[in-house]
């Protein structure tokens, strides 16, 4: 539905204030002289911009410690990049800060002139950080879901987020239009066979980089959450020595993939190989370690986007 005229009119009010004070540097009684507002309407016009995602800001200072801890990391797993930022120590599970510097970073491959090959995984960081995105028009690059985009009961998974890239990223999208799970090895080989399906696995193995996130196992973990896998289902894998998951991928403490009857009904892309790709993991925080340290110590990833806290805990 189209928006009404006074609502696109007070957002681009809006979007004046919110350039004002954040570009040019305006303070609040500069904004409301330059528009012929009061400052109390200036001030709720460059909040309104921010409610409405019209502001990104990014913090280009880089923090010695951060940097520190990154190299570090990157000697200790061989990792290929690693983007440390800092810890909110009111908030130490809030993503507000990975998202901006994953969303950067997957900004900085699309900017590359030669064409690659962009795999997406799913999670709420990562949805985070494509609503930060910038608007790219970047017909060279193919970016492809390495997970199903399907919940257990048809509907689009929440956290997938191929489709709503394509409201910034001017690419070819090819979405993975199966679910995370399905009831058999056997199914899942039917719907591979899929033209559709057969193209995205075709191109999960001719990725140059791929962006996920990192799941931790247990009751409360996404997979059980949103329905693909069952209380004891779950339980079976832990005493199995599951420790995390990616794209429904599951593996344990040494970074290798289980093998069994749950990763036979995996319908997601198979990882893409570190020692082709750049492999870039976003989580942090506590609930995450054990999954995000096997995953580092397997090189299933070889790149890293998390936070100080995290990065210590790592570290040992």
């Amino acid at each position: 539905m189209a928006r009404k005229p006074e609502v696109v009119t007070r957002l681009d009010d809006a979007a004046r204030a919110g350039w004002l004070y954040y570009v040019a540097g305006r303070t609040q009684d500069e904004i409301a002289a330059a528009m012929g507002i009061s400052r109390q309407s200036a001030q709720r016009l460059v909040s309104l911009a921010v409610a409405e995602k019209l502001v990104k800001v990014r913090i280009d200072h880089p923090i010695a410690a951060c940097l520190e801890l990154g190299s570090r990391l990157k000697d200790t797993f061989d990792l290929r990049q690693v983007e440390i930022v800092p810890s909110d120590p009111v908030s130490p599970s809030s993503v507000a800060g990975l998202a901006p510097a994953a969303a950067a970073e997957i900004e900085r491959w699309l900017r590359q002139v030669e064409p690659i090959v962009m795999g997406i995984g799913t999670g709420r960081t990562l949805k985070a950080s494509i609503d930060l995105l910038s608007s790219i028009d970047c017909p060279q690059h193919r970016i492809v879901s390495l997970t199903g985009n399907i919940s257990p009961d048809g509907s689009a998974a929440y956290y997938n987020v191929i489709f709503s890239m394509q409201d910034t990223i001017k690419a070819r999208h090819f979405p993975m239009p199966l679910p995370v799970l399905v009831s058999s090895g056997e199914e899942r080989d039917l719907l591979h066979a899929q033209s559709l399906v057969h193209t995205a696995l075709t191109l999960g193995k001719q990725v140059n980089v791929a962006f996920v996130g990192v799941g931790e196992l247990g009751p409360d973990a996404p997979l059980c959450q949103d329905g693909f896998l069952a209380i004891d289902e779950m339980a079976r894998l832990t005493d199995a020595g599951a420790v995390g998951e990616i794209c429904g991928w599951m593996f344990n403490e040494a970074g290798d993939l289980l093998e069994g009857p749950i990763n036979e009904r995996v319908a997601s892309i198979p990882l893409p190989n570190s020692q082709q790709a750049t492999i870039i993991g976003m989580a942090l925080g506590p609930r995450k370690f054990r999954a995000l340290r096997a995953a580092l110590t397997g090189r299933i990833l070889n790149g890293l986007i998390t936070d100080e806290a995290t990065a210590r805990l790592l570290l040992g």
